[in-house]
This record gives C-alpha cells, sequence and structure tokens, in this order.
C-alpha cells in the first residue's frame, strides 16, 4: 500500500481511523506475541537510524491480523473436533497457553446452575500441584473470583473481567498462603479468565501461570478473549450433550434390575453401559417357581427416549410371561411376539429367555433373533447352536424349537447383545471370533467368579472401551456359572 504522506517525514499513524478487519479491533496495538514488560521498567528503544519506509507499519499490521487469524482459525478448529468436555477442556487449556505466552495453567468446569458436571485439570501441573492450589482459600485466587467472589457471575448475560497478578511477590491484597504455594511451585504471575459468554452464562474459569512476573500485551488479550467466547460455546454444547446422556444412562439403569437374584447353584454377574444415544439393550434375572431361574437379554430397535421406553415395557411383559409359562421359552417368546406386534407394529425386538434350573445345572433356552450363548469352562469355549429365527415383530407367527443345554459344574454360561460385538467396530465374523478368543483367554483363577469372567472378556474384546464410532450401541453382558 502507497502512503499519502510526503517522502521524508514519518508517517502519522493516529489522525488516521485503522478499518476493522475480519473480525479484529484495529484498536488494538499489533504484535509482538510476547509477554509486556512491568510497569517501570524501561523497553528498548529502536536504532535512530531505522526510519520505516512509507506504508510500512500498515502492511505490517495488515499481516499481523493476517497471522492472528490464521492463528485463531487454527486453534477454534482443533478445539470443534474435541468431542467430549475433558478432551475440550484440555485443548483449550493448551491453546489459550499458547495465546498468552505461559507454560502452565489450570481450567476448573463449574457451570454457575449447579447441575454440574464439575472438572479440574492442568496444565504442565501434577496432581499433586493440583491439590496444592486447592489449598488456598478459594476466594483468594484468580479463578476462585471469577467463579464465586464477583456478584452475578453465574447470570446469564454477565460476563466477568479476566484478573491479572503480574507480580506475586508484589501484588497488594494477596493471601499469604496464595504467596507460599506460588513460590513453592515456582511461578510468579497469572492470568485468569473467565469460561462465560452472555448466552451460555458461567461455565467455569481458566488460569495461566507464569515463571516470570509478566502479564499478557493487549494484543494477547484480545486474542485470548476472542478464543475464550468461542471455547466457552463449544464446552456448553458438550455440556448439553453430556447431561442428555447421563439423563438416559440414569433412565436405562432405573429400568433394569437393581439387583441380581440369589439363587442356589448358580451365581450371577452383569455388566451394562449406555450408547451415548441410549439404546434399548437389556437383560433381567428373576427367580421362579421351585427354585428355578429366568435369564433373558434382548434389544429394541431405536435409539433415544422412546427406545428406552418400549425396552422397560418389553421387559415388564418377558417377566409377567416368564411367571405364567418360564418352563416353556418357546410359549414366552411367543406370546411377546405377539404382544409386539399388536401394540407396536412399527418396532422390532431381538430377545433371547432361559429357564434354568440349577439343582440340575439344565437349561431350556429359545432366542428370537438374538446372538447365541457363549458356554466357557475349563474343558470348553463353545456357542450354543440356537435354531435360527426372525426377530420379534417381524413375522406374522414367530415359533422356533427349543433347545436344552447341560452346563458343567465351574462352566459359565454368557448371554449378551449384539451391540458387545457392534462396539468392536469389527465385521460380524471376525467378532464372533473375537469374543470367542477372549472367553477361552479367561485365566483359571478366575473362572470361579462370573463378575472376574465377564470383565476379562470386556477388557479384552474392547481393549479401548467402546469404540466411540459406534453410536447409540448398549452392551450387555449376563453371566451365569453353575455349581
Amino acid at each position: 500500500m502507497a502512503s499519502n504522506a510526503p517522502v521524508g517525514k514519518p508517517t502519522d499513524m493516529s489522525a488516521p481511523h485503522m478499518p476493522k478487519v475480519a473480525g479484529i479491533d484495529a484498536t488494538v496495538p499489533g504484535p509482538p506475541h510476547t509477554t509486556a514488560p512491568l510497569p517501570g521498567v524501561p523497553a528498548a528503544a529502536p536504532p535512530s537510524d531505522a526510519v520505516p519506509p512509507p506504508g510500512a507499519l500498515i502492511q505490517d499490521r495488515l499481516a499481523a491480523w493476517v497471522s492472528d487469524l490464521t492463528t485463531l482459525h487454527e486453534l477454534t478448529e482443533r478445539l470443534i473436533r474435541t468431542s467430549s468436555l475433558d478432551e475440550a477442556l484440555r485443548e483449550a487449556l493448551g491453546a489459550g497457553a499458547a495465546l498468552v505466552g505461559a507454560r502452565r495453567g489450570m481450567a476448573v468446569l463449574e457451570p454457575a446452575d449447579g447441575l454440574g458436571p464439575a472438572a479440574t485439570i492442568g496444565l504442565g501441573l501434577a496432581h499433586a500441584d493440583l491439590g496444592t492450589i486447592e489449598t488456598v482459600p478459594r476466594g483468594a485466587t484468580s479463578y476462585g473470583r471469577l467463579l464465586d467472589g464477583l456478584p452475578d457471575s453465574g447470570r446469564p448475560g454477565h460476563v466477568p473481567d479476566p484478573i491479572a497478578i503480574r507480580d506475586m511477590r508484589t501484588e497488594e491484597g494477596l493471601d499469604p498462603r496464595h504467596r507460599e504455594v506460588a513460590a513453592r511451585l515456582g511461578y510468579a504471575a497469572s492470568y485468569a479468565l473467565p469460561l462465560a459468554t452472555e448466552e451460555a452464562g458461567r461455565l467455569g474459569a481458566a488460569v495461566w501461570l507464569y515463571d516470570e512476573p509478566a502479564e499478557p500485551t493487549d494484543r494477547q488479550r484480545h486474542l485470548i478473549g476472542l478464543y475464550g467466547r468461542f471455547a466457552t460455546e463449544h464446552l456448553a454444547r458438550l455440556l448439553q450433550v453430556e447431561r442428555a446422556r447421563v439423563q438416559i444412562s440414569t433412565v436405562a439403569e432405573e429400568l433394569l434390575p437393581s439387583r441380581l437374584p440369589r439363587v442356589p447353584g448358580v451365581q450371577l454377574a452383569a455388566r451394562h453401559s449406555t450408547g451415548a444415544l441410549g439404546g434399548g439393550d437389556w437383560y433381567d434375572a428373576l427367580p421362579l417357581p421351585d427354585g428355578a431361574l429366568g435369564l433373558a437379554v434382548g434389544s429394541v430397535s431405536g435409539t433415544g427416549p422412546s427406545a428406552l421406553a418400549a425396552m422397560g415395557r418389553l421387559r415388564a411383559s418377558l417377566r409377567a410371561y416368564a411367571v405364567m409359562e418360564g418352563e416353556d421359552p418357546v410359549a414366552v417368546l411367543s406370546d411377546l411376539e405377539l404382544l409386539l406386534r399388536l401394540t407396536e407394529p412399527a418396532r422390532s425386538a431381538t430377545a433371547l429367555f432361559a429357564y434354568a434350573e440349577p439343582a440340575q445345572r439344565r437349561i431350556v433356552l429359545a432366542g428370537a433373533g438374538h446372538a447365541p450363548p457363549l458356554v466357557v469352562g475349563d474343558r470348553r469355549t463353545e456357542f450354543v447352536e440356537t435354531s435360527l429365527s426372525a426377530p420379534l415383530g417381524m413375522l406374522s407367527c414367530w415359533e422356533a424349537p427349543s433347545l436344552e443345554l447341560s452346563p458343567a459344574p465351574g462352566e459359565t454360561v454368557l448371554l449378551y447383545t449384539d451391540g458387545l460385538l457392534r462396539r468392536t467396530g469389527d465385521a460380524m465374523d471376525r467378532a464372533f471370533a473375537r469374543l470367542h478368543a477372549a472367553a477361552a483367554s479367561v485365566p483359571k483363577a478366575d473362572r470361579g467368579d462370573p463378575g472376574a469372567v465377564a470383565d476379562h472378556v470386556l477388557r479384552t474384546l474392547l481393549p479401548e472401551g467402546l469404540d466411540p464410532a459406534v453410536d447409540g450401541e448398549d452392551v450387555v453382558l449376563l453371566a451365569a456359572r453353575f455349581e
């Protein structure tokens, strides 16, 4: 760009109004991206012969704005790819440290509505360091004042200002304990930013720690302010998702047995995990007359609250049919098929019901479109060959023959839902092979405990936990060890 100032005269940068470029405030000074010197410390003077050419300052300013925009774009792109609150907090904390020129920091998630969840994470700080910082009276810390000490700090529309402590040794009004902790951990200054916006309200606060007395420059404050507002909005969205997931998980757990029954001759253990969208997988174990036991697992099509409600209705109906005619699993599933077809014609489900007599170590079972049980013992690990059948609700008349199984003493029968297989991310044939291998590898010392058997299978089959790429799939595993 050319300047209209006469050659040989310094360009007056204060007279013309600088335009606002792509959201960056033109009145904010340009880089350097370094911490500002403390008041009273003279800045290095430029060489007397360093006279910038006409227009050079404007070009430098525009280049700085472009650089800032590129930096913010890259950081926000990385943040938007995070899918959990913990991951997003860590990403925001690290990005903020780069923007303000700090090496360490901590973030506190504490929504003002008090509904949680709450979390504290650190950057460059060990767990013990975070504990040491928390020994400082909360109202004496900068992040504590942002969370608690400011009037209406939790009210939507009110966003408290950041708090900068430039020198822990000389700042007036600091709590002695705060100075002591700072000296112990080796930080000399801090900059605290509220995680709050007018729309989201207050979600928490972040504080970055400097090794030497310093504070962010005006430019750095501007950039971290822009980034902080975006990070808060992203955290607010993830907070809503997490709360919905917790609510769905709570409802699902309430619809499942609160405890497993104790029946002589058999030990029971169950493992259940609800998917992010809330699937309709379920299990049940209920004592029946004459020392018998009913075992069931199933899955309702769909996800979300409607699937949970359908799952609750289906499980309650199966319990009623099992009490009336549990010794005949085919009759139980036939009644369930008729009920589902008449009351919920648009929905399908799979189910497996087993009538067990632990004293005789005898099981009679039938399945409707469900995966076969797996028997695990010292002498064998094999799938039970159940008859092929369509899921419930997909035939005008359903009926498949039952089969009888006699587990040996010490053998464990595993009932599970398809979600366990799908969560591996593999094709079904490979998932079945992996499940078989996981069950076969149960250590001999663990085979006396059905809970240990279930835990080993889950750890081996899903070593990194549930595959996040498979949405909406619950995991159900019901283990019955016969004595």
